[in-house]
């Protein structure tokens, strides 16, 4: 797999292990065994990125943005948690963050 993909495994990871600390706050605790997994991949799948000659900047960058992005949406959607046009607003400017990042030139 590409660096890319293996990024998104870990984007997808670390936003599945963060919806799930819902779960283990509210719900049960043994939802704190898929926050650990989900970091733990999240960690490892980002490790892999970068061997495979990801640059960190735009790794760390893209992960984290599309990470909050993706969770601020997911907690609106699973848990009904509110979602301003404040809130959208922010998520647009990190996606325009994220973009300047990937055009800079690497």
């Amino acid at each position: 797999m590409t660096a890319w993909v293996w990024l998104v495994v870990a984007v997808a990871a670390e936003v599945a292990g963060t919806l799930s600390l819902r779960g283990a706050v509210h719900t049960d605790r043994r939802w704190y065994a898929a926050v650990a997994l989900g970091y733990v991949t999240a960690f490892a799948a980002l490790s892999t990125s970068l061997a495979r000659g990801m640059p960190l900047g735009v790794a760390y960058g893209t992960w984290a943005a599309a990470g909050v992005a993706l969770t601020a949406i997911g907690s609106r959607v699973l848990f009904g948690e509110v979602l301003t046009r404040r809130m959208v607003a922010g998520i647009g400017l990190i996606m325009v963050g994220v973009l300047l990042e990937l055009g800079g030139g690497h």
